[in-house]
């Protein structure tokens, strides 16, 4: 699916191109699932940090088996089933990636899991764990908890021994932070979301906020922080990016931290792939698991990327795309 023009979901097009070539240190996948995410609707649209020259498919992960291997490329052969962070491209039969992009997955995983696993899981586990160093005992309030990367986070907080909070906007999405281990949950459309959090953390206010969203909940949250807080500013799922009163944050000597995961993760790289087995093996041994909430065929990823953007996703969506293995 290429986009020729930027703008809306509706700008893509089905075309045939030639196959990708496995250059030196890189891996074509041959793609069965591909996650369909918030940044590759900025990117379709050239309001991203990313700004591929035209024509490109968009699509950050896929999930698959391996087709070939370039040269220098070691511990990947084709046959392979992986998940893969390819930063564009993914809406595809085939896609070709950085070596160190792409993690083996266990045997029991499911594509359409592992498809919808390395950008919603990184981007929480580097927040909570490298950015915010959420402790045991400690309590996490999720601002659109039950979006893509907002269940990860309540996923990943209850893992890590956190309290956790979980903020959205509907009984029917709060069932599903529920269902997967939010200890708290607050209706921010229907209750008063300063009022919930000074009662359900008697006063006390909340150790760490994750927050895909912006918005007008953002001041309140940072209102909320305890001493020593530390405030992640993941997104702006709402489409307003908020200010932040400074002040807030000198009078809790509290921390505002940006979370860029796939920045860090191109600087890091075997950071990063540490983090990635540690959450294979937390999926493996079933303290995470991924919510795909619809999936739409290959010819359908505009409707899926709308879905998306108009925020119509509770959990992840996936491509179908090909044969699966």
């Amino acid at each position: 699916m290429l986009c020729r023009a930027l703008g809306g979901p509706e700008n893509l097009v089905e075309a045939e191109v030639p196959d990708p070539v496995a250059g030196p240190g890189q891996v074509v996948v041959n793609v069965r699932s591909a996650g369909v995410n918030f940044p590759d609707g900025l990117i379709v649209a050239g309001t991203y940090q990313t700004k591929p020259a035209l024509p490109f498919s968009p699509g950050c992960e896929v999930a698959g088996t391996v087709r070939a291997v370039g040269a220098g490329v070691t511990g990947l052969a084709p046959g392979d089933r992986v998940a893969a962070f390819c930063g564009i491209g993914g809406y595809a039969e085939q896609v070709a990636v950085a070596a160190e992009r792409v993690h083996r997955i266990p045997d029991g995983m499911e594509l359409d899991h592992a498809a919808a696993f390395p950008v919603v899981y990184g981007t929480s586990f580097h927040g909570l764990v490298d950015r915010a160093r959420l402790r045991t005992d400690e309590t996490l309030l999720v601002l659109g908890a039950a979006g893509g990367v907002g269940l990860t986070a309540v996923q990943i907080g209850k893992a890590l021994g956190a309290r956790v909070i979980a903020a959205a906007s509907s009984a029917e999405k709060l069932r599903l932070c529920a269902a997967h281990g939010a200890d708290e949950l607050i209706d921010y459309r229907e209750q008063d979301l300063a009022a919930r959090l000074n009662e359900v953390t008697g006063g006390t206010g909340v150790d760490v906020v994750y927050d895909p969203v912006g918005g007008p909940a953002a001041q309140t949250a940072v209102r909320a922080l305890a001493w020593g807080g530390r405030y992640l500013t993941v997104g702006y799922a709402s489409g307003d990016i908020p200010r932040v009163g400074m002040n807030r944050l000198l009078l809790t000597e509290g921390e505002l931290l940006g979370v860029l995961w796939g920045a860090w993760a191109g600087r890091h790289p075997e950071a990063n792939s540490a983090n990635m087995s540690r959450l294979l093996e937390w999926y493996s041994s079933g303290l995470l698991r991924p919510h795909v909430d619809r999936h739409f065929p290959l010819a359908e990823a505009a409707a899926a990327l709308a879905t998306v953007m108009n925020r119509g996703a509770v959990g992840k969506i996936v491509l179908s795309i090909g044969e699966r293995p």
